[in-house]
């Protein structure tokens, strides 16, 4: 099953998921916290953000933008001293954009315990140019049964984003035709 853009014959090949898969670690310092003496939520997004867009930037093969972020979950704290492991991959492609679903992993460090799931995001990235433009990506090649799950939960999230988006701007459409101003 695949709801993908059409892309013309001939067009860039395709990569699979394992392509750009990476982890991106981190030990929190004091530098990191927020007055509650736990790292600060920002901190956590910024990594989200740096690891999303090193594997986007891999798998498009060059420059990829933030476009969105939803879905951000803490479901931890994460405290002065944890190594915090942020692992990312495409989950899905379009033809320009890319979703990206990023895990957050935590080490106590005065523990000998494995890392525990304390956080989780999507994120879209759209690969563009020199000039900024949008540039074509290459369509994502699930390999596992996960990697296939998680392409088609991808896509069930890009019709709710776009579904949203027309909403909104069908609203805001309607609401300047009555002549109300936000």
């Amino acid at each position: 099953m695949t709801d993908q853009a059409p892309r013309p014959e001939g067009d860039i090949p395709g990569k699979p998921t394992a392509a750009s898969r990476t982890t991106l670690s981190h030990i929190m310092t004091g530098n990191d916290t927020n007055l509650l003496g736990t790292v600060h939520g920002g901190v956590i997004m910024k990594l989200v953000d740096d690891a999303a867009g090193a594997v986007a930037g891999r798998h498009s093969g060059g420059p990829a933008v933030t476009a969105s972020m939803d879905e951000m979950v803490f479901l931890e704290p994460v405290r002065v001293g944890d190594l915090v492991h942020v692992r990312a991959q495409v989950n899905w492609t379009g033809r320009s954009s890319m979703e990206v679903g990023v895990r957050v992993m935590a080490e106590r460090w005065n523990e000998s315990t494995p890392a525990q799931q304390v956080g989780s995001a999507y994120l879209v990235f759209a690969a563009v140019d020199a000039d900024g433009k949008p540039r074509p990506v290459p369509p994502v090649i699930p390999e596992t049964e996960r990697d296939k799950r998680r392409y088609q939960e991808a896509q069930i999230r890009r019709t709710h984003r776009l579904a949203r988006r027309r909403a909104i701007r069908e609203l805001r459409e309607k609401r300047a035709a009555e002549g109300i101003e936000d």
